[in-house]
């Protein structure tokens, strides 16, 4: 087990540091950054003051090695757009997008998993049926056309839900939350719905051609057999199979739902990292652009990580392979 953990910390290591070459590599390219900063009317003096507190007076190696350990502190310079630390904006937008990722990933597993048991246990009747149908839906519709059905209908017509902004939020230290407030879970309930939605219905359709794949399995054959009531059989023997692919694609999607909630942000003006991002694409801010890209790979690379450890606790299959390999 620790061996397992050491090589997948390697691993780890290896895809932040080529991460960090490539967010390196927009440096470069992005034009002179000093110009950027100071404009057009700096003296001579002041670029050359600015240009050795950056360090790029230092050869190419040498400015990734500071890169890197600037990276591993946090700390990924001044906004092209804003003049501020780019870890204080990091810092500001985290909290609403990790509160709207999470809730969607707890909406889909909270419904996904049931309805797919059910899809696959009554798979022939009428109500399995529109459940497919509707997951064509939602696998098949783009994520801001969802949204924007959802604005149409819940905030334009009926006028029941707000259609922008994060609502009245809480701070705790140097975290902000709109869990504890009434508007803010007023104004988290169509955006997580819209980024819910894909995930769900892909869940939705995993768990019910997973389990009807186990369901065929000789050892549930074996179990009904033996005379087991319906509920051990397909809760204390086929769910738990059906769990593993399921923890992989949950854990992949956890991931997805932080890194590609972009559309979701900007469709909703929900103020996350992904309205940040398309902000500073919109005016080529490469410092955030780049922080923004290692924080996703450092958030991908730990939801990997623990995916490949619940692994364990899991499915005792790969417990005895790891057991009898080291034997």
């Amino acid at each position: 087990m620790l061996v397992f953990i050491v090589r997948r910390l390697a691993q780890a290591v290896l895809v932040m540091l080529t991460v960090a070459l490539v967010s390196f590599v927009l440096f470069q390219f992005v034009g002179d950054p000093v110009t950027n900063l100071l404009g057009q009317d700096a003296t001579p003096q002041q670029r050359e003051q600015l240009r050795r507190d950056l360090g790029l007076d230092q050869s190419v190696p040498a400015q990734f090695m500071r890169f890197v350990g600037n990276a591993t502190r946090g700390e990924f310079g001044l906004s092209l757009r804003q003049g501020r630390q780019v870890s204080a904006l990091i810092a500001e937008r985290l909290p609403a997008t990790l509160e709207l990722s999470l809730v969607a990933a707890v909406l889909a597993l909270v419904l996904g998993i049931p309805l797919g048991i059910y899809a696959a246990l009554r798979r022939g009747s009428w109500g399995a049926q529109l459940l497919m149908a509707a997951s064509l839906l939602g696998v098949s519709l783009p994520t801001f056309l969802i949204g924007i059905g959802l604005i149409l209908v819940f905030s334009v017509t009926l006028n029941w839900l707000p259609s922008f902004g994060r609502g009245e939020v809480v701070r705790l230290g140097v975290w902000s939350t709109g869990l504890l407030t009434a508007d803010g879970w007023r104004h988290l309930v169509l955006p997580s719905i819209t980024l819910a939605i894909f995930q769900l219905t892909l869940i939705m359709r995993l768990v019910r051609a997973e389990m009807i794949e186990v369901l065929r399995t000789d050892y549930i054959r074996f179990a009904r057999a033996r005379g087991l009531t319906h509920r051990s059989i397909y809760f204390g023997h086929a769910l738990k199979n059906t769990l593993v692919p399921v923890i992989t694609i949950t854990g992949l999607q956890l991931g997805s739902l932080i890194a590609f909630a972009i559309i979701t942000e900007t469709v909703f003006q929900w103020p996350g990292m992904g309205l940040l991002f398309i902000q500073a694409v919109q005016f080529a801010d490469i410092p955030v652009m780049a922080a923004y890209l290692c924080l996703i790979a450092l958030i991908f690379v730990v939801i990997n990580l623990a995916v490949d450890l619940l692994y364990f606790a899991v499915d005792p299959r790969l417990r005895i392979e790891r057991t009898v390999g080291a034997g």
